[in-house]
């Protein structure tokens, strides 16, 4: 056991040195993830297609009954859950079930009648930002013009219906809070896949692959000593980036170190292991570097960092349960947005530990193979 160890320690040396000792390694490894940081916190967008609400209404008046029915009419808003007590708002917004809650209070109505303003409370999931930002708009633009149509009929000046906004775990909506805490789990799956890609391509350009076949070392003991490095440079690679996101660009980091660095650890695992299912394929460089690249842009795309998921079609939500990235970034939010802990996020957890064995396992497959 002592001795395997030591193997697989030395194996991990070599390629520190490996990628150490050449300029353009260290270039891809470093200046890369840092200019993205930057170019994707200042310049991403996002857009809105679909919306989850909920309904909290405690009026049973003709007025309230007549301004959500413009939003149940809306192509734009789903209703998907109806609330009766304060304690039910909670859960849908932090569970995700919906992005916005409406509150009319009981005297709703009786102030339009009244010729009073009526509050129109709108709850919103201020972790995703530009969302909300967006779905704040479309709740004016509906309120606006309800109110248009009760000063037309009722012959009354707006304002009618004002809108009394709580935006919650991002209360002044700054993208910026969404979108770097994204960009920490898409450099860092891109930092695992280029290590461990190229690891394999690189021992083949060279001719060393062959001397390695000649060691004592077994298949197990050198996929451990390739894993080994890309642990060590993806947690200081995020580690990196994460004290650039909090102190450069002042994004909270309200949860606990260790469930963070546990997703973190979880999250390297699975890209270190799809990154030598790669390098176990290919014989080139240029080769893996096409199949990281190959696999990371679609992994961006269906994990929720461009598009919400609830907007994908059916087959291809189901698609996305098989990406990293999709968990990674739930937990990146969840702890820098809402502070949540180890026990809020165990089933993206395990759903990383699942992922990141299973390409293990399929990795050291190929690499038995390619041996035999």
């Amino acid at each position: 056991m002592k001795q395997a160890l030591i193997r697989i320690l030395e194996l991990a040396r070599k390629e520190f040195l490996a990628l150490l000792r050449d300029k353009k390694s260290r270039t891809v490894l470093i200046v890369p993830p840092l200019i993205q940081l930057f170019v994707f916190s200042y310049a991403a967008t996002f857009d809105l297609n679909h919306i989850s609400y909920a309904v909290w209404n405690e009026d049973t008046g003709i007025y309230s009954r007549q301004l959500l029915a413009r939003f149940s009419g809306s192509p734009n808003f789903r209703l998907v859950a109806r609330v009766t007590h304060r304690e039910e708002v909670a859960p849908l917004i932090d569970n995700r079930k919906v992005l916005l809650v409406l509150h009319l209070r009981n005297d709703f109505s009786r102030s339009i009648l009244m010729g009073s303003p009526a509050r129109v409370q709108a709850l919103l999931d201020g972790r995703q930002s530009n969302t909300a930002m967006i779905l704040l708009g479309y709740v004016q633009s509906i309120v606006s013009g309800f109110n248009d149509e009760i000063a037309v009929t009722r012959s009354v000046t707006p304002p009618i219906a004002s809108i009394d906004l709580r935006a919650w775990y991002n209360p002044n909506l700054k993208s910026r809070w969404f979108i770097v805490p994204g960009i920490v789990g898409l450099l860092t799956l891109l930092i695992s896949l280029l290590v461990t890609a190229l690891s394999v391509a690189r021992e083949r350009e060279e001719g060393t692959f062959d001397q390695l076949m000649v060691t004592p070392l077994t298949p197990f003991q050198i996929l451990m000593g390739k894993i080994l490095p890309g642990f060590v440079i993806g947690i200081g690679e995020a580690t990196l980036i994460i004290l650039a996101a909090t102190l450069l660009f002042h994004v909270p980091l309200r949860g606990p170190l260790d469930a963070l660095y546990l997703g973190l650890f979880l999250f390297i695992l699975s890209g270190l292991g799809v990154g030598l299912m790669i390098s176990a394929l290919v014989s080139t460089q240029q080769q893996g570097l096409l199949g990281a690249f190959l696999f990371l842009v679609p992994a961006i795309i269906l994990s929720g960092f461009a598009t919400p998921i609830a907007n994908m079609p059916p087959v291809i939500q189901d698609l996305t349960l098989l990406d990293p990235l999709r968990y990674f970034l739930v937990v990146l939010r969840q702890i820098f947005l809402r502070g949540a802990g180890i026990t809020l996020l165990w089933p993206e957890y395990l759903a990383l530990l699942l992922i990141g064995v299973a390409s293990l396992l399929i990795a050291g497959a190929f690499f038995k193979k390619r041996l035999g």
